[in-house]
């Protein structure tokens, strides 16, 4: 079993140049195998220029060209090439993901994988960390690697705001034991838009809403940033000030997820969850799309997956179109005459008031346990 430790690093002078160097060859090798992919099947007018284009680049060849691609890991140049290879498998097996696209030196997200070869790379103590070229660096070890794993790779990402972070991944043996879960140990969630969701207890997540509260900041300091001269200071200062508002507002969801999974995973044996389009429902009709993008429900699903399936505990998901919401959970009777605004509804069959999320969370853990053959 493959698992990913993330740690923050805190590099020196040289060591940030040289990060900055790889990556910005790792862009460069990327890019140029991408056209030089975009220029083979590109349609040729006669069979000369079409054999002439036949051929390949590699990274091999490109340092050749360029002499300075020496200067920095060579793994992490085959990896980009790599890379390359896989985003275009991604796109002739589901066209629907795109094709790919060049990377940005400013927009995208830039970050460099190595491998570990040869056992360059391992702990040296509890707070220092030895990497292809870059020797021994500097990092927060916030938790130990697990006991007999085997180090496979370790990729070097930088922030908007220009941290360095290092996610290491390990090799070490799985241990999961299927357990059975009971009908009082099913969970049934489903999806809150104001708190993320409400499970079949009538709890609700109650989540921090962490783009609501710095909206406004960033709406003046994005606006602020607009106004800048391209490629002057004031515009590079503000470009910082508005990249630490969006750290400001990621940091606490990506510490509200993992512990709140975790929560889940300890206490129940199993879990049910409806299979939601959340890009579809961004986009309706009913000026949800700022809310759902807020508390990014599939990500939390991710995570749900994640802590899940690592004790072994199933999750299961529900048809999206199972009428969860407008049946009623003690006579069964299914209201269609109910609207997306009644949070809270009375069922005309047997009288029962009903509070949406929770009538909803009840029917999936229901079906989730008929779908476990636990009814």
């Amino acid at each position: 079993m493959n698992t990913a430790f993330p740690y923050r690093l805190y590099p020196n002078p040289e060591q940030e140049i040289l990060i900055h160097k790889t990556l910005g060859c790792v862009r460069f090798i990327y890019n140029r195998m991408l056209a030089n992919r975009q220029a083979i099947y590109a349609p040729c007018q006669d069979d000369k220029e079409a054999s002439e284009k036949q051929k390949y680049v590699l990274p091999v060849d490109l340092k050749k060209e360029c002499a300075w691609l020496k200067d920095v890991a060579s793994l992490a140049l085959a990896n980009a090439q790599r890379n390359v290879q896989t985003a275009y498998r991604n796109f002739f097996r589901d066209p629907s993901v795109g094709f790919p696209q060049f990377k940005s030196q400013h927009h995208d997200k830039k970050s460099l994988n190595t491998n570990n070869q040869g056992g360059t790379m391992r702990l040296i103590d509890s707070q220092t960390f030895r990497l292809p070229k870059l020797k021994d660096v500097r990092i927060r070890r916030h938790r130990p690697l697990s006991k007999n794993a085997v180090i496979k790779s370790a990729t070097i990402s930088q922030t908007p705001r220009g941290n360095c972070d290092v996610s290491v991944l390990v090799e070490c043996a799985a241990s999961i034991q299927p357990v059975e879960p009971t009908t009082e140990t099913v969970l049934g969630l489903d999806y809150s838009s104001p708190s993320l969701y409400v499970d079949s207890e009538g709890t609700p997540a109650n989540y921090p809403q962490c783009y609501r509260q710095a909206e406004a900041q960033l709406k003046k300091a994005q606006r602020q940033l607009s106004h800048r001269k391209k490629g002057g200071q004031n515009r590079e200062k503000q470009r910082l000030t508005v990249a630490k508002l969006h750290e400001k507002v990621a940091n606490p969801r990506q510490d509200f997820w993992p512990k709140l999974s975790r929560q889940i995973a300890n206490t129940y044996i199993a879990g049910a969850r409806e299979d939601l389009n959340m890009r579809g429902m961004a986009q309706q009709r009913f000026h949800m799309g700022k809310s759902t993008h807020d508390n990014e429900f599939g990500m939390f699903k991710a995570f749900l997956a994640y802590r899940l399936a690592e004790p072994g505990k199933p999750l299961v998901v529900i048809d999206k179109w199972f009428p969860s919401r407008k049946r009623c959970r003690f006579c069964q009777h299914e209201n269609k005459e109910l609207t997306w605004a009644d949070r809270v509804g009375v069922c005309p069959h047997g009288g029962a008031e009903l509070d949406r999320d929770e009538n909803a969370a009840i029917h999936t853990q229901n079906e989730g346990c008929r779908m476990l053959d636990l009814a």
